[in-house]
């Protein structure tokens, strides 16, 4: 599914320097690990404005999900079709551009209807994350405060970290804590990016997926 946000935390979470004081319940070295979007994702403003949505704007993910069935049973004979012609002795990248050109437009414009269909649902998607995102920074500091935590690091950039090092669900507890519910009705001017406070993360889609052959034909 696609997600809404590329707006995420720097690599490493610094937590302020005066956490960095050493104590008996610290982390490892006072050094923890995170994962913002999985906090944001985690959290019960996020499953309620998710569940939400979903009810809210039920009939055009649904017209969606169906049009994108349909998209995709209408595709696969023309992928077969160009797989077939390219397994064929002396198939060439000049002899299958139409093929794959063809189906590659009808994506294009098979996702164009796809993201009309689902724009409403993913706007508010968006401004819901959005507000929870808001909160994130705090909810960190507050949680690396707690724990005792000095530094503050992306799980993939670690090479190893013991799970009792993962204070993930301590942030969503923090996000719970102070941004219990969000609206996801955003007003008639809002546009992603408004809010301040924090970056946003990207949290588990509610529309559905583009339309995607099972092996789209980029040339050969």
């Amino acid at each position: 599914m696609t997600t809404f946000k590329h707006l995420l935390l720097a690599a490493a979470l610094v937590a302020p320097a005066a956490l960095s004081a050493p104590a008996a319940t610290a982390q490892v070295g006072g050094v923890a690990v995170a994962d913002p979007e999985a906090a944001v994702a985690n959290s019960k403003a996020w499953a309620t404005a998710r569940t939400q949505i979903q009810t809210q704007y039920k009939a055009q993910l649904d017209q969606a999900n169906t049009r994108r069935q349909a998209i995709q049973t209408e595709l696969q004979p023309l992928v077969a079709a160009y797989q077939k012609a390219a397994a064929a002795p002396g198939a060439t990248e000049a002899s299958l551009r139409t093929q794959a050109q063809a189906i590659q437009t009808r994506e294009q414009t098979a996702n164009a209807e796809l993201q009309r269909l689902t724009a409403p649902a993913s706007r508010a998607q968006s401004y819901a994350i959005e507000q929870i995102s808001a909160k994130l920074q705090d909810a960190v500091s507050a949680a690396a405060r707690a724990k005792n935590v000095s530094l503050l690091l992306r799980p993939n950039a670690a090479l190893f970290a013991n799970p009792t090092a993962d204070i993930t669900s301590a942030i969503t507890a923090e996000l719970d804590r102070t941004v219990p519910t969000v609206g996801i009705t955003p007003p008639a001017n809002w546009q992603p990016g408004q809010q301040d406070g924090g970056a946003p993360a990207a949290a588990p889609a509610a529309t559905p997926a583009p339309a995607t052959s099972n092996r789209a034909p980029t040339g050969r």
